[in-house]
């Protein structure tokens, strides 16, 4: 595993995009993961994140809600945990890595990042068998608005 308890972003690594998946160069790509300490989904969907080349460093706040307040996070596109990116792009809930990989393959300007809001069954960290839900991963601005960045229909579709 490639998990790390550390405080503070890291802005150094150089980002390579090849075959369709992210991958690093010169040093770890870090995401910075804020749940709740209890929460099994969370780190199902950090496990996803580091068997795709991830390092995730996880913090667990006081008070998560007022954190996502902090990052400009609207209660519409909340989920259960947000990770920052060495960027400072966020990801909102159980994103898939390859939609995570596409979006810093090429940020859109004005972005903020992503977001799967709720908890969507079958995504990263919430599978539960067979059973999948189809869900919106939505692409959130600084101004305030989001559109769909890509619409999951089935769960082959997050691979």
């Amino acid at each position: 595993m490639n998990r790390k308890i550390l405080i503070g972003f890291f802005t150094s690594a150089s980002l390579l995009v090849s075959s369709g998946s992210f991958s690093q160069s010169l040093q770890d790509v870090v995401l910075n993961v804020y749940k709740e300490p209890t929460c099994g989904c969370c780190n199902g969907w950090i496990d996803h994140m580091e068997e795709h080349g991830y390092s995730t460093a996880f913090h667990h706040p006081s008070d998560i809600n007022k954190l996502k307040d902090e990052y400009g996070l609207k209660n519409e596109w909340r989920s259960c945990h947000t990770a920052v990116h060495e960027t400072g792009y966020i990801f909102e809930g159980h994103i898939p890595e390859k939609f995570i990989a596409q979006f810093l393959a090429s940020p859109p300007e004005g972005a903020l990042g992503l977001a799967v809001p709720g908890m969507p069954i079958g995504g990263p960290g919430m599978e539960m068998g067979n059973r999948f839900t189809p869900y919106d991963i939505l692409l959130i601005n600084k101004d305030g608005s989001h559109s769909v960045f890509i619409s999951v229909k089935n769960a082959a579709q997050q691979l």
